[in-house]
């Protein structure tokens, strides 16, 4: 056996101190290490049993519990001496960089190495590759390769396992697992147990990718974590994964892009890390690869996020994954078995931490070195960026929890001022006024790189081949009126601008009505709780005027006409769930306005409370089935039906209101003829179908359906220009065929999207809304419908498009409505709900489902 791998397994045999009290796991699970999978309390349970037997060299940090209810820790390995000092080198470090308050002590400051294993639950062997790792630090005897490297690493770092990010979704693969494998592994590919069933154990309960939200902790899981890691806040993170079997396996150097604002430093330690990974790699002739694939760009993974907070941060891959099992035959004949990845990802573990440690004082000046430039001379040309609050308070308290999440300071003004800024909606420069109470938040700060990178109006792209979106500016994520200004402004205590509840009309005591403008994805949720209570509600078609105050379309109007069965109730359920909401109940003396529609008018329209469904299953995108899921059940907290896909045909539709129809592939097969008829015949009775994403292509060209895929009027024209490009075609270069592939793609660039602000489906938009454009919409608009939603040439904002996409997104819906009979089908050619991050979209979904068609 390698010298390595002897070294290792020698561990749990060696005479002495850790012989007489430290169980190796083979002997706490009773199974060798890779034998199988192991079920993720156990580990934690061999965890906790090394703590009570070290306590002075071990502490568990239990930092919350899993929507399913499952525990979620840390494990803290630290040299008795700094163990006695554990919270002194916690808090002195968050004294270092700014991010607490007073000054620290002298003690030595070692870094802090932070590993994360399982982000995605069916990437299982780091889980098990923790319980050696945990095990290899604590044989400090000082005798063979891994013990001497073990204790040099506790005597200069603190070091943080996190044995299993993601246990809902780790027990969903390896319950499924351990129920298809028998009493030997069948390493045949087309073996069931390499066939994981929709939606895999990849995803968390409400099937979201938690390796994609650091940034924006929609997830529980996610939110709970860092909460803890900005307590800590690492020098050094590493986030363990797997990819395809028949992969070898991947550490740092990262692939390009970087992103601009990553330090020469974090990119040199980037090669140090590929060092000292490759030495243990070739010492036992392992495959490997770097600087592929993988690279520095989006903000929200578990090597960016941390990079974008001034650690390193580095994703390790090893070949494998769900499919892979305990055994599998690569195309090679060679057997993949999980006690290999497990042995991969193990010598990756200690390679990293020995990097950190035989260069920690230097790690910690450069980190220290990162905040403090941080604070005094921030990167980028903008110092301050001021968010105007006036009549968006939804979206202004959406983005203060964001900011919170992410420990980024603001204020507010406290003061008026007039300055020039970059203006987000036009993208110019422009006069502005910062009142009093708008939100200002400056870059002197020590998050200052990262508020940089999540504000950034356009990303710079060192190369267009990238692994995620390449845009994702918050501002018009959030809807929000927002200026970046060269000037510094030093923001004062935040504090809310008081609203009043009052019209012009004198308010009386038992109100005509509540009136709720429609602006933010919290009116939303406000609505979706009423209509769930059986509570009466309006909706204003058209912008009225009461007294001195406008309210746009969309306006909500709860008259007590209609709600008489709840008697003293109306205005206290009402009251209760505005505050609960956030929203501002405006009471109405009168039915009566001075401009528009009286409340008794045809064109304010009673809502009902839909019963909506959502397809899921085989053929249908995972995640974009789980942001339907999850922006029902825990946003709205309204009532959803899942309806499994492969059951569609014996679905009673009549009991449906809504179905929506996410993002998926499977459509050919799941709306067969049959089916699909229908679904025609649901949607004539009175049904609305919501089609998201590439769910639309499905519909495109088919009979009744009015979308159709553009032609060229130039017909003559396009088959010439057809000839010359398929004959240049053939003249390709294969080692270019990667960058010539994205010239049709759009990985996630932001568009301005033009609106009828007229249609229900576009209700609260006075600040426009910008989608983030994933496909190369090629659909002509609509003959027949209504186009609310849709670019023109101009609309690009920021983000890579390909130059042929750039051609297709040019004149084309992104948002339309069809009527079909007595109902309609809605198109979102967008996806709204994106990873749950794209707060402006959320508002627009809420229309799509409780205004339009009523």
């Amino acid at each position: 056996m390698k010298k390595f791998l002897l070294a290792l397994s020698l561990l749990g045999s060696v005479s002495g101190f850790a012989q007489s009290t430290l169980q190796h796991p083979d002997q706490f699970l009773g199974y060798t290490v890779g034998k199988r999978f192991t079920p993720q309390h156990r580990v934690i349970s061999y965890a906790e049993q090394v703590a009570r037997q070290f306590p002075n060299r071990v502490k568990i940090l239990p930092y919350g519990k899993t929507h399913e209810g499952r525990d979620l820790m840390v494990v803290v390995v630290a040299s008795e001496q700094n163990m006695a000092r554990l919270e002194e080198i916690r808090t002195n470090n968050l004294k270092r960089i700014g991010l607490a308050s007073g000054q620290p002590t002298n003690g030595n400051q070692p870094p802090i190495a932070w590993l994360s294993y399982n982000v995605h639950g069916n990437e299982a062997v780091s889980t098990d590759a923790f319980m050696l790792v945990l095990h290899g630090l604590l044989n400090d005897l000082g005798t063979g390769e891994m013990p001497a490297v073990s204790k040099k690493i506790l005597n200069n770092t603190v070091v943080i396992l996190d044995p299993c990010l993601n246990p809902d979704g780790h027990n969903r693969y390896v319950s499924w697992y351990n129920q298809m494998v028998g009493s030997q592994p069948d390493p045949t590919p087309f073996a069931r147990e390499h066939s994981e069933p929709w939606p895999g154990g990849r995803y968390t309960h409400y099937i979201f990718d938690p390796n994609r939200d650091w940034a924006w902790q929609t997830q529980e899981i996610t939110q709970q974590r860092m909460a803890l890691y900005q307590q800590w806040m690492p020098h050094l993170h590493g986030d363990f994964h797997e990819m395809g079997p028949e992969s070898p396996y991947y550490f740092a150097p990262s692939a390009k892009p970087y992103h601009e604002d990553i330090s020469t430093w974090q990119r040199e330690f980037q090669q140090v890390i590929g060092q000292y990974n490759t030495r243990y790699f070739d010492r036992n002739g392992w495959l490997y690869f770097t600087r592929e694939n993988f690279d520095l760009f989006y903000p929200s993974y578990g090597d960016t996020w941390p990079t974008y907070n001034g650690a390193i941060g580095m994703t390790f891959e090893q070949g494998g994954g769900g499919r892979a099992g305990l055994a599998f035959q690569k195309r090679d004949n060679d057997t993949l078995t999980l006690r290999e990845r497990i042995d991969h990802h193990v010598a990756a573990s200690f390679a990293t931490l020995e990097s950190v440690s035989d260069k920690a004082d230097q790690v910690v000046k450069e980190y220290t070195n990162y905040f403090d430039k941080s604070q005094k001379t921030p990167t980028g040309d903008f110092k301050t960026y001021v968010i105007k609050t006036q009549n968006d308070n939804g979206r202004v308290d959406a983005l203060r929890k964001l900011l919170d999440n992410n420990q980024i300071r603001y204020g507010i003004a406290g003061k008026s001022v007039k300055t020039q800024g970059f203006a987000y909606l036009s993208q110019k420069n422009e006069s502005v006024t910062v009142d009093n109470y708008d939100l200002v938040i400056s870059a002197y700060q020590p998050k200052s790189t990262l508020l940089k990178i999540l504000f950034e109006p356009k990303s710079t792209l060192e190369d267009s081949v990238t692994y995620d979106i390449t845009s994702w500016a918050i501002p018009y994520a959030y809807g929000l009126r927002a200026y970046g200004l060269k000037d510094r402004l030093t923001p004062q205590t935040y504090a809310a601008r008081q609203t009043s509840t009052a019209t012009a009309t004198t308010a009386p005591t038992q109100p005509y009505a509540y009136l709720v403008r429609w602006k933010a994805a919290q009116d939303v949720a406000f609505l979706a709780t009423l209509l769930k209570n059986k509570i009466r509600v309006r909706v204003a078609e058209r912008t009225f005027k009461q007294g001195n105050e406008t309210f746009e379309a969309g306006t909500l109007i709860v008259t007590k006409a209609g709600n008489e069965r709840l008697g003293n109730r109306f205005n206290q359920i009402l009251q209760q769930e505005a505050t609960r909401q956030g929203v501002q109940l405006i009471p109405a003396a009168t039915g009566f306005v001075s401009e528009g529609a009286d409340f008794g008018s045809g064109s304010v329209f009673s809502l009902k409370a839909p019963h909506v469904a959502v397809l899921v299953g085989e053929g249908i995108v995972p995640t974009a089935a789980g942001e339907v899921w999850h922006y029902f059940d825990q946003e709205l907290n309204y009532p959803i039906t899942l309806m499994d896909a492969n059951a569609f045909s014996v679905a009673n539709l009549s009991k449906v209101d809504v179905l929506i129809l996410p993002q998926g592939y499977g459509y050919a097969r799941i709306l067969n003829d049959r089916n699909l008829n229908d679904l025609k015949d649901w949607i004539r009775g009175g049904g609305k179908l919501i089609a998201m994403d590439r769910a639309t292509s499905f519909f495109a060209d088919k009979p009744d359906f009015s979308l159709k895929k553009k032609e060229s009027k130039d017909k003559a024209g396009a088959k010439e220009k057809a000839q010359k490009e398929a004959q240049m075609d053939s003249l390709k270069v294969y080692g270019s065929r990667e960058r010539e592939a994205i010239s049709d793609e759009t990985p996630g660039s932001i568009y301005r999207i033009d609106l009828d602000k007229s249609h229900p489906l576009a209700f609260g938009y006075t600040n426009g809304y910008y989608s983030l454009v994933q496909s190369s919409y090629d659909y002509d608009f609509l003959k027949d419908g209504w186009n609310v939603g849709y670019l023109r040439a101009n609309n690009y904002v920021s983000g890579f498009v390909g130059k042929n996409a750039k051609d297709k997104l040019r004149n084309t819906p992104i948002h339309a409505v069809q009527e079909m009979g007595r109902g309609s089908i809605v198109y979102l050619m967008d996806d709204p709900l994106f990873r749950g991050f794209w707060y402006n979209g959320k508002l627009l979904f809420g229309n799509a489902v409780f205004l339009v068609g009523n």
